[in-house]
């Protein structure tokens, strides 16, 4: 008997979404089947013509494609704006959704989508696949353990995702506030954002120095610096820019009794013979510290990526296995992100969760200036 394969459609053809549907037509997503894709250019739609199947149905109209019965689940690959309507069209037909990131521009918009779900039997994830790096589920493990104890200091310098001018001319959308929504938060740092609070979880404070257009002619940010307090006492510093070249992706975990580091797909760890509260108390020497052992990780696993995500998504609809990113864990790298924007606008620290109104004000008075226009 032939296994059933959940059929999927595509909405957006763009780099990712042609991406998705090359590797679920070379046979690397095997309970998936490839069966509609919708994109609003003839173009893409003319190139996708040319290289899929014929038992691909294209179509210009995503609606059409939601209504044609040929599919039971999709992904949606779309500007970060029109995220919600197609998500949320999705569930109310009962269609199962796989959303890339970010989940949308703002969280007010997130819980509309969130809210669909609920009242949905359809499946919702949202697609971290930097989630299926071994290095980084390794990291959340031992933080979560408790084993090193308390999160006293993260730092995450991300500044490995420089663009040029030329990336930022490539579509008059980009980079704008009308257009795309925010820069290199919302556009190259979703995934450091969610691993950020996957492994060390969620802060209570915010306050963050942002620049619009200082490395490039854009309208939004180019270079970030954001620090944070979480409930526990610990503190954090997110450093990220698309104007470094050549650029960091380093990310230091500090505990009471170890320290993580990953850097170059390297994970170390530092481990004391005591955790630092307890030897700091009954040291007698002024200047008296411990020594570390350090040794290299050794991970575990694949890396699957994109494919991962999509493999479990099937494999959550055909036999309610564990989705890699649920749609409400695209809430919380959102609400740090939007932290961030508000607390850069205010000048001043803002505390979580946002304050949603405010944001939205404050977002629309740069949509109203934008130099994109959508027509």
């Amino acid at each position: 008997m032939m296994e059933r394969k959940i059929k999927i459609g595509i909405i957006g053809l763009g780099n990712m979404g042609s991406g998705h549907a090359r590797n679920i037509l070379s046979g690397q997503c095997p309970e998936i089947e490839l069966t509609a894709a919708a994109d609003v250019r003839p173009e893409r739609l003319e190139k996708a013509k040319s290289e899929y199947p014929e038992s691909v149905k294209l179509f210009s109209d995503a609606g059409a494609m939601l209504a044609s019965g040929l599919i039971e689940a999709c992904i949606v690959a779309v500007p970060h704006y029109d995220h919600p309507s197609y998500t949320t069209a999705c569930l109310e037909r009962g269609i199962h959704v796989m959303v890339e990131k970010p989940i949308c521009v703002y969280t007010a918009q997130a819980r509309e989508m969130l809210a669909a779900a609920k009242k949905s039997n359809a499946a919702f994830g949202v697609m971290f696949n930097q989630r299926t790096n071994p290095m980084y589920r390794e990291m959340r493990r031992i933080v979560q353990s408790g084993e090193y104890g308390r999160i006293r200091r993260s730092n995450w310098i991300v500044t490995d995702w420089y663009r040029p001018q030329a990336y930022y001319d490539s579509g008059d959308w980009r980079a704008t506030w009308a257009g795309d929504g925010g820069g290199v938060l919302l556009n190259q740092c979703p995934h450091q954002l969610d691993l950020w609070q996957w492994i060390c979880g969620m802060p209570d404070r915010v306050d963050a120095h942002m620049h619009c257009g200082k490395w490039h002619d854009i309208e939004t940010e180019d270079d970030v610096t954001a620090y944070v307090e979480y409930p526990g006492g610990g503190t954090g510093v997110f450093i990220a820019s698309t104007g470094d070249d050549p650029g960091t992706n380093r990310f230091e975990i500090t505990m009471d009794r170890g320290k993580l580091l990953a850097e170059n797909g390297r994970l170390l760890l530092w481990e004391l013979p005591e955790p630092e509260p307890v030897f700091s108390a009954k040291a007698q020497g002024a200047f008296s510290r411990q020594t570390p052992t350090v040794r290299e990780i050794e991970l575990q696993g694949d890396n699957p990526q994109h494919v991962g995500v999509l493999n479990a998504f099937a494999a959550h609809i055909l036999r309610g296995g564990k989705m890699t990113a649920e749609g409400e864990e695209g809430l919380n790298s959102l609400m740090i992100s939007n932290a961030i924007y508000l607390s850069s606008w205010l000048g001043r620290t803002v505390e979580l969760p946002v304050n949603e109104e405010l944001y939205c004000e404050e977002l629309q008075k740069r949509i109203n200036t934008s130099r994109y226009k959508k027509q």
